[in-house]
């Protein structure tokens, strides 16, 4: 079934809606929807409406609502992905993937190593671009809730930020070098610690991973370095990797 994301919250007992903008164009224009096509409407407050399009003009459509539903929460433990910054495809690519992960929110940072490191080399149609990702992304996964790419921020402030809510939070960062600790046996130690987990900050290196100053200063604030295996994998496989390898033990998936 189509889904298309409103920024507007529809009332309870309303009965008809207007569509304008983008979601009007994607359903005239994108997706040829004609008097009588039925579709479901995501808000903000995780609810899908059922509607049918009574009318469609150049300006505005009208649709009948049907019936409501509300979306699932995200199962908890909630994952930010922390990500340094990799080539603007990569990172699209990620965020996509991302959404229908159920990743809670993506925290992009600049490093050593990272594609940019300055936020005056990230346009606001860049940072359009990627709500906009988001957006297609959650009405395609029927997701309750948009997923938040926070501003980036250089590394020193992403940790701060972690370590402040570190009685809360678990944090790891994925590393191709040398590591004494296997993913396995950190979650292993996770399990044992008998500790509910809230919050999971995982760090993933772009294109060149971390140095070795980073690496120190990941271990400075307490942040297990953990390997995925003998394989260098790409940003994006790493991302997907770790968080359905997380998801999946922290029984994310149901």
């Amino acid at each position: 079934m189509r889904r298309f994301w409103i920024d507007e919250i529809i009332g309870e007992d309303q009965v008809e809606w207007v569509l304008e903008g983008d979601v009007l164009h994607h359903v005239r224009d994108v997706c040829r929807m004609a008097p009588g096509a039925r579709f479901e409407i995501l808000t903000e407050n995780r609810k899908a409406w059922f509607v049918e399009l009574k009318e469609v003009g150049k300006r505005r459509g009208v649709v009948r609502v049907l019936e409501q539903r509300a979306l699932p929460e995200i199962p908890g433990p909630r994952l930010h992905l922390m990500l340094s910054i990799p080539k603007f495809v990569t990172f699209e690519n990620v965020v996509e993937k991302s959404v229908e992960l159920g990743v809670y929110s993506i925290q992009p940072f600049f490093s050593d190593f990272s594609f940019v490191r300055t936020n005056e080399k990230i346009s606001l149609s860049r940072l359009q671009r990627w709500k906009k990702i988001v957006k297609s992304a959650t009405q395609q996964s029927g997701r309750g809730e948009l997923m938040p790419v926070e501003t980036p921020l250089p590394l020193r402030e992403v940790l701060k930020k972690t370590n402040d809510n570190k009685n809360d939070w678990k944090g790891l960062f994925a590393y191709e070098g040398d590591s004494h600790q296997s993913l396995r046996e950190e979650l292993k130690a996770w399990e044992l610690s008998k500790k509910s987990v809230t919050d999971v900050a995982l760090f993933i290196g772009s294109e060149g991973g971390f140095s070795n100053g980073e690496v120190e200063l990941f271990q400075q604030q307490g942040l297990a370095p953990v390997t995925l295996g003998e394989q260098i994998l790409r940003v994006e496989t790493a991302c997907v990797a770790l968080v359905s390898i997380i998801k999946h033990s922290l029984g994310g998936f149901g």
